[in-house]
């Protein structure tokens, strides 16, 4: 199944009131290295320069690490594997529309959870 199947109609699961509430709630049992790939993906989609159609792959991603029904159910720490796994294909599949400023970004706001 590719990133782009997996992550698609997550899309509609994505606020960001409800990407700061799942981090915030979230932390501790995802482990810093999920956070931080959520991070960096929020920070990609809020770029006035990112385009429309890499915002949407993110968002669709955002909304699957969002979503309560997700394919391995996030009650333990192996619950995140599968977020883990679409936020990493995803950052895999937009690499080259990362910027250093968003990882810079990420890492600092890191800091504060982990």
């Amino acid at each position: 199944m590719s990133v782009e199947d997996k992550v698609k109609g997550f899309e509609k699961n994505y606020s960001e009131e409800s990407f700061w509430n799942k981090i915030k709630n979230s932390f501790k049992k995802a482990g810093c290295e999920v956070i931080e790939k959520a991070l960096v993906l929020y920070y990609v989609a809020e770029d006035p320069d990112t385009p429309m159609k890499v915002k949407a792959l993110i968002y669709g991603a955002l909304g699957y690490f969002i979503s309560p029904l997700d394919a391995i159910p996030d009650i333990t720490v192996v619950g995140y594997s599968d977020d883990l796994s679409a936020l990493a294909g995803v950052i895999f599949f937009l690499a080259t529309s990362i910027k250093e400023e968003h990882k810079q970004k990420s890492k600092e706001k890191l800091k504060e959870w982990c």
